[in-house]
């Protein structure tokens, strides 16, 4: 029984449908098509990001908030915490 024989692919197609059943294969592989367009999609959308070619209207990645040492440290210093708190 080889990896090409029609029996083998029989075989598993039988196994295949016994486990997961004639009616859900269809949802599977309609949500698999769902997710490839989407991947492809993004993909696109990212590229013309890079690129440069977009209008300039698609919205900026948000940027990171700074990390407060003082404020994140509990062992910090009053010193440095009237510090921190001051403009």
């Amino acid at each position: 029984m080889g990896f090409g024989s029609i029996w083998h692919w029989i075989i598993v197609l039988v196994i295949v449908l016994l486990l997961f059943g004639a009616g859900k294969i269809p949802r599977l592989m309609g949500d698999m098509a769902k997710g490839v367009k989407a991947f492809k999609a993004g993909l696109k959308d990212e590229a013309e990001g890079a690129s440069g070619s977009g209008s300039g209207d698609a919205a900026q990645p948000a940027q990171p908030k700074p990390i407060d040492n003082a404020a994140a440290t509990p062992a910090a210093s009053a010193v440095e915490k009237d510090h921190a708190a001051k403009p």
